[in-house]
């Protein structure tokens, strides 16, 4: 592969590799929150927020980090009275025990507004109207979870920009430097590219291991990593699964219950990130890999991952678990010295198991779909290493690799579109 190819991958896992903390839905909020009180001058009197169903959805349940609170209005809240949008999705960065406190206080005096967008024009929409007095401003991100296409205040246009660049699912279209990726040019990119172009990727592992050991000290979520890790050895038994699904699991623990800790996200997706990067790492240091090995497992996981999801669109019916679950599994190969020929096996192997797995929004039980996906993962691995692949006469799987990837972001995008709708319905009239 020549370098300027290599470059523009590097680019664009850039792009998509990227800190998180808290939930990336919530955060895009308030990062929308805080631009518009930014170009406000001051303190919103009043805050309304339109959302897309998809963003409604993953924000609806999930912990905000540093606030012992689940859900959007502290969210917002915090947005205003703290957030600053020179964070990107750490927007809440600066968060105390003081401006939670005056978030209750801005919640109970009735100053939020949130309500659905139903006709939005992607899958990842969050509009939102400040006003105090006689002024008011006008944020707009679509598309991209820090993608700003409008801002104006008191009507005066700041930013006003068509959401190009993403399809109507919110995925990003290529960009004028990127490469159109496929199985063979992921495998050939992770596995020969110079150590030194890609150790970036290190940094995943950093961040998601430390997100995992705050998860297993500490009563987030369900606390599925610190049972798995301290009771479930007694039904497991200790070994790599094990391990890996309570390293993986406690990270989600983490982020899900709301620890203030940064994630590396995929694709917008903090959960994703760690679902692509914990199991490889938690395998790699039980087989004693070297940092370069591991390097190369984890670029084959993400960048895996970031290929699925330029099909599925960033928000979807479809569990980001299974997405990055895939990606751990082709690394899991890849650490058992396995090929392409393999590495294919166990990516069809994933989606002839877990296609189908709906997206019930961002919470803590987030954790068990991704100990399913990381428990497949394995699985779909060894039988690949045994040289056992689902066969092109089974289900929706093909004999081409690409086209099976197809097949399975086809059903998650398109086909899973009413199914989406419905458990919208059920979340919000309970």
């Amino acid at each position: 592969m020549n370098k300027d190819k290599r470059e523009s991958i590097i680019a664009l896992v850039q792009r998509e590799v990227v800190p998180a903390i808290g939930c990336t839905e919530p955060a895009a909020v308030s990062l929308c929150v805080a631009k518009a009180t930014e170009l406000l001058g001051g303190l919103p009197e009043k805050i309304s927020v339109g959302l897309s169903g998809n963003m409604l959805k993953n924000a609806m349940g999930v912990g905000i980090p540093g606030t012992g609170m689940i859900g959007l209005p502290i969210a917002v809240a915090l947005g205003a009275l703290i957030g600053r949008s020179a964070y990107g999705l750490e927007v809440l960065r600066d968060v105390s025990p003081e401006a939670v406190e005056s978030g209750r206080k801005y919640i109970a005096e009735g100053r939020i507004e949130i309500s659905l967008v139903p006709d939005s024009s992607s899958n990842l929409y969050i509009d939102v109207v400040a006003s105090a007095g006689a002024h008011s401003a006008h944020t707009v991100i679509s598309g991209l979870h820090t993608n700003f296409v409008h801002a104006s205040l008191d009507g005066v246009s700041r930013l006003d920009e068509a959401p190009t660049g993403c399809d109507d699912a919110g995925a990003p279209a290529p960009a004028d430097d990127d490469v159109a990726l496929d199985m063979a040019t992921v495998w050939e990119f992770a596995t020969e590219s110079p150590f030194s172009e890609i150790s970036f990727i290190l940094k995943a592992r950093d961040l998601n291991k430390a997100a995992s050991e705050v998860g297993m000290q500490g009563k987030y979520g369900h606390g599925l990593g610190k049972i798995v890790s301290e009771r479930g050895v007694f039904y497991f038994g200790a070994g790599h699964l094990a391990n890996m699904i309570s390293a993986t699991s406690a990270a989600c623990d983490a982020r899900m219950g709301g620890a203030t800790v940064p994630v590396m996200s995929n694709s917008g997706s903090g959960n994703q990130g760690i679902t692509a990067t914990m199991p490889v790492v938690s395998f790699a240091e039980d087989i004693g890999a070297s940092e370069e090995t591991l390097a190369r497992a984890l670029m084959l996981s993400h960048l895996t991952s970031i290929y699925i999801k330029q099909n599925l669109g960033r928000l979807s019916a479809l569990c980001g678990c299974v997405v990055a679950s895939t990606g751990a599994s082709a690394a899991l190969v890849y650490l058992m010295r396995g090929g392409y020929d393999e590495v294919c096996s166990a990516v069809k192997n994933m989606v002839a198991n877990l296609t189908g797995m709906i997206c019930d929004g961002a919470k803590p039980s987030c954790s068990m779909k991704i100990s399913s996906g990381v428990g497949t993962a394995m699985m779909s691995a060894i039988l690949a290493m045994e040289g056992r692949c689902v066969s092109q006469a089974e289900g929706i799987v093909c004999d081409d690799v690409d086209r099976t990837i197809h097949n399975l972001t086809s059903i998650g995008k398109d086909a899973m579109s009413a199914t989406d709708r419905h458990v919208l319905h059920i979340m919000t009239h309970k």
